[in-house]
């Protein structure tokens, strides 16, 4: 005849769970404190914010490009012809973040994952970086062409300073995104 016995199984007290007298607390031991999520920030993949910055990204990169592309004689001068493919990558990867982020808050789903926010944050340190410094050299060679050669006349200076400018506005707006996704991937 098998009978069953009464077994007693020592269970181990978390020091976290006594109080200070010894005796364990009357929570049955479940003294586990839930993690609390932070608000996703405006400007997060996944936001109205994040989108809206994607948006401006795009806008501005396009701009950009398409104010130097129209000129005839940017391709004879490399700084330019950096812009126009830092400014060409710069569009094609806030756009297609951008079309992420609507599908994100379409269906109402974080974006928040450690991998995600890891291939945010590269790409947009790859793609700031490359649109900062094609706006800075193209900067450099607007100033020398028109304060050190004084050759603005037979040139397209007005078109090669708002490319430049709008390469400067579109990287304002890539930092942003830059630094809260940082942020995000730091505070993990």
């Amino acid at each position: 005849m098998n009978v069953s016995r009464a077994s007693v199984h020592p269970v181990e007290v978390d020091p976290t769970t006594t109080d200070r007298g010894g005796g364990a607390r009357g929570d049955g031991g479940n003294n586990e404190v839930p993690r609390v999520r932070v608000k996703d920030l405006q400007g997060m993949p996944g936001t109205l914010g994040g989108l809206v910055l994607r948006i401006c990204q795009f806008a501005f990169a396009v701009v950009g490009l398409c104010i130097m592309a129209t000129t005839s004689d940017f391709p004879s001068v490399t700084a330019f012809c950096y812009l126009v493919a830092a400014t060409g990558l710069q569009s094609l990867w806030s756009l297609s973040l951008a079309i992420i982020d609507i599908y994100a808050l379409l269906v109402r789903r974080s974006l928040q994952n450690s991998s995600v926010v890891t291939l945010f944050t590269i790409g947009d340190a790859i793609t700031s970086t490359l649109t900062f410094a094609a706006a800075c050299a193209s900067a450099g060679i607007t100033v020398l062409i028109d304060n050190d050669l004084n050759n603005c006349a037979e040139n397209h200076c007005a078109q090669f300073e708002t490319s430049t400018a709008m390469a400067f506005i579109c990287w304002f707006t890539v930092v942003p995104s830059f630094l809260l996704n940082f942020w995000s991937l730091a505070s993990r």
